[in-house]
């Protein structure tokens, strides 16, 4: 009788996605420094070389997750944009998507924003950096060009309100209370882009 090859918990021909959803979560539970291909290759069911036919080393792997983590904020960012919305709700929107994002992928999103990849994945980093950026920008120039913000450098008005709303989901990424008790709340992301809007100076 011959025996049956064992179940495998992913698609033939679909190794690469089952690395990466193995990778993240192990990312997610414990961290980078607890990757390892031969791991995965168990947790997943196949050989320990198998993983080296999409990935030659634990790097290669977390820069594709950095990678992946960009096209899903991209397309969590799309989701969440409403262009006929003036700048203050359409921002608004905008800022709980990304938040969400942060507080629900922290430890993806550290990896994303880190320094230590590659220099092969370097340039396809910095683009996909780059188009975060530039989709907040034309939304700062559309702002600029219906008078609804200052005039000035866009790319200077861009780098303030990113850093901010930026700053705030790692705050609250990385479990500042007081971060995390103003994502949860909706009034606290409506404050939050209020006074980044206004400011703090008293009117």
């Amino acid at each position: 009788m011959v025996s049956m090859p064992a179940s495998r918990p992913y698609h033939h021909g679909d190794l690469r996605s089952a690395l990466l959803t193995a990778a993240e979560r192990t990312l997610r539970d414990k961290g980078a420094a607890a990757l390892s291909l031969r791991e995965l290759a168990r947790d997943i069911g196949v050989s320990h070389a198998a993983p080296g036919r999409h990935f030659k080393d634990k790097q290669a792997l977390l820069d594709a997750l950095a990678l992946d983590g960009y096209d899903r904020l991209m397309q969590t960012l799309a989701a969440a944009d409403d262009p006929t919305l003036p700048l203050q709700p359409r921002l608004t929107g905008l800022t709980r998507a990304y938040l969400r994002f942060a507080t629900d992928n922290a430890a993806l999103l550290e990896l994303m924003y880190s320094l230590k990849h590659d220099p092969d994945a370097s340039g396809q980093m910095a683009a996909a950096a780059e188009r975060t950026v530039q989709s907040l920008a034309a939304i700062v120039a559309e702002a600029q060009q219906r008078g609804e913000i200052i005039e000035g450098d866009p790319a200077v008005l861009t780098l303030t309100v990113g850093a901010a709303l930026h700053g705030i989901a790692t705050f609250a990424a990385n479990g500042h209370t007081d971060a995390q008790a103003a994502v949860a709340g909706t009034e606290g992301v409506d404050a939050l882009v209020h006074l980044l809007l206004h400011g703090l100076l008293p009117r």
